[in-house]
């Protein structure tokens, strides 16, 4: 892809963001598109929201269960940006027609203190440049077509990356620890909708240890000449199935003794 053409991808998932219409897959449009003219479509995307006044406030690490690589045909994981207007606090109600079709994650959130970067950044780099984890939730929205209606393809990689991962939104919860407090392969969470069970799981279905899931990042990152910045939350990854979140839904995970988290759909 050329980069006039990235530009182009970029202009159309705002155009489907701000209208909620979704648009085809650019896997489709653009056959021959890889991770990296994905994530050039991203950067541009983030290049017209900073344009527009946005902020970036941290990272989001998709793609990091077993499960969902297989479901992609892919190994690795992705990534994506939060913005400041995706902030939102616990318990919150999200307006009617924020998104198109949200989804939420169950995750532990790092919050950084430090700056974090680097292609040899260790697991003791990222505890020592934490400042706390916490429990939380990530909402998940698509500007693409999950599947094209005339081939009945499903989305690729490219194309989540290309829409920044899929990413919507984020809720932390009150609860703050110090990152070595817990063992946070065995931190789980019980995520509720309407009060009735939907998912559980535990933290080492991200990679095996969430903190490896931020080494992952800060490596990858390096490759772009980006990095983490103190302040910036980074959400490490899912352990859950996404949850459907239809108008009217209330979502809450349990995170037992690390705390617990909310949020609600108008």
């Amino acid at each position: 892809m050329t980069p006039e053409q990235h530009a182009d991808a970029a202009a159309r998932l705002i155009e489907a963001e701000e209208t909620g219409r979704q648009i085809g897959l650019l896997s489709l449009a653009y056959p021959g598109m890889d991770m990296d003219d994905a994530y050039a479509i991203q950067q541009a995307l983030a290049a017209h929201k900073q344009t527009a006044g946005r902020h970036v406030i941290g990272w989001k690490i998709g793609l990091t269960s077993k499960a969902m690589q297989y479901a992609l045909n892919i190994d690795i994981p992705d990534s994506g940006i939060l913005f400041d207007d995706m902030a939102f606090d616990d318990g919150a109600m999200v307006p009617k027609g924020r998104f198109i079709q949200p989804r939420v994650e169950a995750e532990i959130a790092f919050v950084m203190k430090a700056p974090l970067g680097g292609a040899e950044v260790t697991r003791d780099d990222v505890l020592a440049a934490t400042d706390y984890v916490a429990p939380s939730l990530e909402i998940l929205d698509t500007r693409i077509l999950r599947v094209d209606p005339d081939t009945g393809r499903a989305r690729n990689v490219c194309d989540t990356i290309s829409d920044n991962a899929a990413n919507a939104g984020v809720v932390l919860g009150a609860q703050r620890h110090a990152p070595d407090a817990f063992d946070l392969r065995w931190v789980g969470a019980l995520t509720f909708r309407n009060g009735e069970i939907e998912e559980t799981g535990l933290g080492a279905g991200v990679l095996n240890d969430p903190v490896e899931s931020v080494v992952w990042l800060a490596r990858r990152m390096a490759q772009y000449g980006q990095s983490i910045e103190p302040g910036h939350i980074v959400l490490s990854g899912s352990f859950i199935r996404p949850v459907e979140c239809p108008p009217g839904a209330r979502i809450e995970a349990d995170f037992g003794p690390f705390g617990a988290v909310s949020v609600n759909f108008a």
